[in-house]
């Protein structure tokens, strides 16, 4: 069985389970991320763009556009870094998990991630081994996409009190006060809809590339496959987090203009 390196972490005398595994992905996350912007917006030209420029431009105008569909057009500009940044971050966290995975094998017990002697003994006992898997999508981790979804949440509800207060405040009371307690109630299934989500479709994927590998030689049809589609669904769940978050903020901002 697989098993990712948990280790615990005493933080004001609360016990915090770090996945290692998660850890590095979102730091790969981080770094892929960058490296892409980067390399993007080097040697820009105005007569000779590069292949590169061309499809910068081309994403750069999708978000626009996506952005555009959810607010009026001249309240865009402001949300476009944000945009571009959750579209490109969420895309490629999904997709670090499909090609390759990192598996040791444990035959010894490993103090730190509290793997013991009679764990590797039961295990032995059912036929079984112990493995520790370090790699996986950093969004097949419901801490993770929690995480986002948390971010985005508090982002929505201080861009509404600063920018919309008055509109903002009222709409809970919409279309009368006794429904305060149902807007309240959906206001807080946003950012739980949002993470899982996300979390289901990556992290069922990643489940099904697994039991494909368990037919060896023979899945390997069915595994580029299943990857092949695993790309499209990965853009799919970039582009649903990145709009319905432009969705809320613009509910909660820009309630006065409809």
């Amino acid at each position: 069985m697989h098993e990712f390196p948990i280790v615990p972490v005493e933080l004001g005398g609360l016990t915090l389970n770090l996945d290692l595994s998660a850890i590095l992905a979102i730091l790969v996350s981080c770094v892929v991320t960058f490296l892409i912007a980067r390399l993007a917006v080097s040697n820009l030209s105005v007569s000779n763009p590069s292949k590169m420029q061309n499809f910068l431009e081309w994403v750069v105008d999708f978000v626009h556009n996506t952005i555009a569909s959810t607010m009026p057009l001249n309240k865009v500009k402001p949300y476009l870094s944000l945009g571009m940044t959750l579209i490109m971050f969420i895309f490629v966290s999904n997709l670090l998990g499909l090609p390759l995975g990192v598996v040791t094998e444990v035959d010894k017990p490993i103090e730190w991630l509290h793997i013991t002697e009679e764990d590797i003994k039961v295990a032995e006992e059912n036929h079984e081994h112990i493995a520790i898997a370090w790699w996986k999508s950093p969004t097949a981790d419901l801490s993770v996409t929690a995480g986002l979804a948390l971010i985005v949440f508090v982002m929505i509800h201080f861009l509404g009190l600063k920018l919309n207060r008055k509109y903002y405040l009222k709409h809970y009371f919409e279309p009368f006060p006794v429904f305060f307690p149902l807007n309240l109630i959906k206001e807080i299934a946003k950012p739980i809809t949002l993470s899982l989500r996300l979390y289901a479709n990556i992290f069922a994927g990643e489940v099904l590339i697994s039991t494909i590998l368990m037919l060896g030689i023979i899945g390997t049809p069915f595994l580029i496959a299943w990857q092949a589609f695993s790309i499209f669904v990965g853009a799919i769940q970039a582009f649903l987090f990145t709009i319905l978050t432009m969705v809320y903020i613009s509910q909660a901002t820009i309630h006065d203009e409809h």
